[in-house]
């Protein structure tokens, strides 16, 4: 099972490099299902992960003319701050077990997988959806700003809570109300995801037991799936590893969904 974890963090990396975003919500099925961490320590676990991971990305796509600093400054404002104002006090603030239906305990990693399992759906569906040319539009800068300081506390909470970059939620905003050329949008997207994963890290000291040989070993890997992805990102189609991967991430969603409700115990 650990093989197939290692191997899986390769893809995270690739997919980071790729189509910046869908990869990171993987790692958090990953790491407790194939290494039997602990749901709210994995979301730990991921933001780190993926926090690393994503610097990396940000900083070859930054060298290559891809990151747009005052986009990324301007979703920073609210979405890192939430990401710490949610892993210093809010996950702390969550019971192990939020009570019982039918004689079946409600825990607290029962939540944290179902939530993730119905974050993952809609994020494989976004990938899978085929946009047709000339139906997106940016909005204008003046209705765009607000917007997007809103959007990056909703990207906030659920990296805050679920550990996961966003990156499904972060290329259409970035495309739609910042303007950005879809490149750039990746690009921007990874620097916004390390910075909420990182500060998101920070903020859970204290809070769990970290082992470092194994966040690190997994971290290092991942990040030659990013540097890998940057070296294929200009001979593979993007839009169509988009959506195979988007199918790969509806099913796992599916099994995750189905084994917590059906198989929990």
């Amino acid at each position: 099972m650990q093989l197939a974890g290692y191997a899986a963090a390769i893809l995270i990396g690739l997919s980071l490099a790729l189509i910046g975003g869908g990869g990171s919500i993987l790692t958090v099925p990953v790491i407790v299902y194939l290494f039997g961490i602990p749901p709210l320590q994995a979301t730990s676990y991921s933001l780190f992960i993926v926090g690393v991971s994503s610097l990396v990305g940000a900083i070859t796509s930054y060298a290559r003319g891809c990151v747009n600093i005052k986009t990324a400054s301007l979703f920073g404002l609210s979405s890192i701050s939430t990401v710490f104002i949610t892993r210093k006090f809010i996950i702390p603030l969550i019971p192990s077990i939020f009570g019982t239906i039918g004689g079946f305990v409600i825990k607290e990693s029962f939540i944290t997988m179902v939530l993730f399992a119905l974050l993952m759906l809609p994020a494989a569906f976004s990938m899978i959806r085929k946009k047709k040319p000339g139906n997106e539009q940016a909005i204008p800068g003046r209705a765009a700003s607000p917007l997007l300081i809103v959007y990056g506390v909703v990207i906030g909470l659920v990296t805050g809570l679920l550990g996961a970059g966003g990156g499904f939620l972060l290329i259409p905003a970035l495309v739609l109300l910042a303007g950005l050329p879809i490149k750039e949008a990746i690009g921007t997207s990874l620097l916004i995801i390390a910075l909420n994963s990182l500060i998101g890290f920070a903020g859970d000291f204290g809070h769990f037991p970290v082992d470092w040989r194994f966040l690190l070993s997994i971290t290092v890997i991942a990040i030659t799936g990013i540097i890998a992805g940057g070296l294929l990102n200009k001979k593979i189609a993007g839009e169509k590893l988009k959506t195979g991967f988007g199918w790969f991430v509806l099913v796992i969603g599916a099994c995750v969904l189905v084994k917590e409700i059906f198989f929990s115990r």
